[in-house]
């Protein structure tokens, strides 16, 4: 793939050592930062990152989550500690090291999150955030991209963030998922970001004209032709220093050298839910306790910073099928090379779409509120691979899968030393409450109800073990505990609130009691979104671009 020379270049920051912003993580969020803020050219604005140029061709290639996910090059290849409530297994959670963060290295799945997630945000103490309020900002975010009835493709809306409508695309196996859901009594939809999102439907993606759309795409890209913007890849930060309000500064290192820039107006945090409460724990901010353990000066105790982590946990079931699937098209050699030329000659076929191909919103129970379980299922089944890699079945199969939507256990993320080149220590803590029990169950018995519909079993063969069928509820919940992993939607860990007491950030993102310092990403979430958590972390990016442009007039 060719990209273009000048988007991708470092540009070198060893002649500059102030700036007004400076951002630290170009992920989904940094990305946006750095392209809102330095419009219009008023403002310096430098971006650090720790990883290396996007421009890597299973990156672009929307089917090369199943390389990227497990890439130590790409990934700061974090593991919990051993969850009691997942029979004391460590669950690895890959994080995104590179342009584009975690955002370069998903599936690409584009969900909004369900109205009542970002009233429930402004309930919590985070006034302005209500879904009226951000529903706006998603608007003026996207461009859907769309096939109409005759096939060819429109697009509606004008904003940087592609979200394509893929389903003329996507394997022929999948509308059988569709029927299944109509067999169960779940709704469809035609989006699931539409409305109140609840139902079945095809998953949109940030995928355009057949390759990634992440955020450095939609945003970064052009920005970095701006003079103002400076971007620094291969920087690791180490801790930030100063916190005087008077221009904070922030120590990094950059070719095995160690360097500080100065902010005069404020230093950003967008390096996300595991790494900016390491970050401010290591500057010292967070729990007074913790910090002194560590050998690290209170510079102010913040007892929430890490603290309040929500996650995702999801189980999947696969089965053999009796008709053709991904399998068919991308587990042999000759398929793959069928895949490889339709996708370099129309970029187009298998490789042209993302893993996630139909799924949704649903109620685990008519009595339910609202909905408390999303859908996944895709067509392929496969086993994984010592290095972390999904690998194709030869044979036909299937996925399903299902999270609970809401968990209500709560994890850390602290750091092991003051050496800022350790990991941090997750403590995911799952399953703790019986309310995360009972959904599990709840998610793991629609499952059980989805895979004996008729239309689905009319194209199934043999479950892979274990068989989900047959399974007691006791059944289902020793497999949730020996199966289920991290969706990859790890948040809330420096969430907003209304006091230092309860929370870190107040509701424009900014650190309680700490002038110049602001957290923009997945850990400033009250609580996590219903769904996937990359389109709600470039819409609070996006909003928060405005709170600081307000905030410098």
């Amino acid at each position: 793939m060719n990209y273009p020379t000048q988007a991708f270049a470092m540009q070198d920051s060893e002649s500059h050592d102030q700036f007004d912003y400076v951002i630290v993580g170009a992920g989904s969020a940094g990305c946006v930062l750095a392209d809102r803020l330095s419009r219009g050219g008023r403002h310096r604005v430098l971006l650090l990152e720790a990883g290396g140029s996007d421009a890597r061709f299973w990156i672009k290639v929307p089917i090369g989550y199943a390389f990227n996910v497990g890439n130590p090059v790409l990934n700061w290849g974090y593991a919990t500690q051993p969850d009691a409530g997942l029979d004391g297994r460590s669950i690895p959670w890959p994080r995104g090291r590179v342009i584009g963060g975690s955002g370069s290295i998903n599936a690409m799945a584009y969900v909004r999150g369900l109205p009542h997630d970002f009233d429930d945000w402004a309930a919590s103490g985070a006034p302005g955030w209500g879904w009226d309020t951000v529903r706006g900002v998603y608007d003026a975010m996207e461009t859907r991209h769309t096939p109409d009835a005759t096939g060819r493709r429109t697009a509606q809306g004008s904003g940087p963030v592609w979200v394509s409508d893929l389903s003329d695309q996507m394997h022929p196996f999948s509308h059988t998922f569709l029927e299944a859901a109509r067999d169960t009594g779940l709704p469809l939809s035609d989006d699931m970001n539409a409305g109140e999102g609840e139902g079945v439907t095809y998953y949109r993606s940030t995928v355009r004209f057949g390759r990634r759309w992440s955020s450095a795409d939609a945003f970064l890209r052009a920005a970095r032709r701006r003079p103002n913007l400076t971007v620094l890849t291969g920087a690791d930060v180490q801790r930030i220093e100063g916190l005087s309000g008077q221009g904070n500064t922030l120590r990094y290192r950059h070719k095995g050298r160690d360097r500080t820039v100065r902010a005069r107006r404020e230093i950003i945090l967008s390096a996300g839910a595991i790494n900016t409460p390491k970050l401010l724990q290591l500057s010292g901010l967070g729990p007074g306790a913790l910090l002194q353990s560590h050998g690290i000066p209170v510079v102010r105790d913040l007892p929430h910073v890490g603290r309040g982590l929500q996650d995702h946990l999801a189980v999947s079931y696969q089965f053999h099928a009796t008709r053709p699937t991904l399998n068919a098209e991308l587990g042999t050699m000759a398929g793959r090379l069928r895949a490889g030329l339709a996708y370099a000659l129309r970029r187009r076929g298998p490789l042209a779409v993302p893993v996630n191909q139909v799924g949704g919103f649903v109620r685990s129970h008519p009595d339910r509120a609202a909905p408390d379980v999303q859908l996944f299922c895709n067509p392929a089944s496969y086993e994984m691979s010592p290095a972390g890699r999904p690998v194709l079945d030869r044979a036909q199969g299937y996925l399903i899968s299902a999270q609970p939507c809401r968990p209500t256990s709560r994890g850390e993320v602290r750091i092991a030393s003051s050496d800022p080149d350790a990991a941090p220590l997750i403590e995911a803590h799952s399953l703790t409450t019986q309310a995360d029990c009972d959904a599990a169950l709840r998610a793991s018995r629609l499952l059980q109800r989805f895979a004996a519909a008729p239309s689905l079993r009319a194209v199934t063969g043999a479950a892979k073990a274990p068989d989900l069928t047959g399974l007691d509820d006791a059944g289902l919940m020793e497999v949730f505990r020996a199966r289920a992993s991290t969706v990859y939607h790890a948040s809330c860990t420096c969430r907003m609130g209304p006091s230092a007491q309860d929370s870190v950030l107040d509701a424009r993102l900014r650190v309680h009691g700490v002038p110049g310092l602001r957290v923009v990403d997945a850990s400033a979430f009250p609580n996590v979104t219903s769904g996937n958590t990359n389109a709600p972390t470039m819409m609070l990016a996006m909003r928060a671009a405005e709170l600081i442009l307000q905030d410098a007039s």
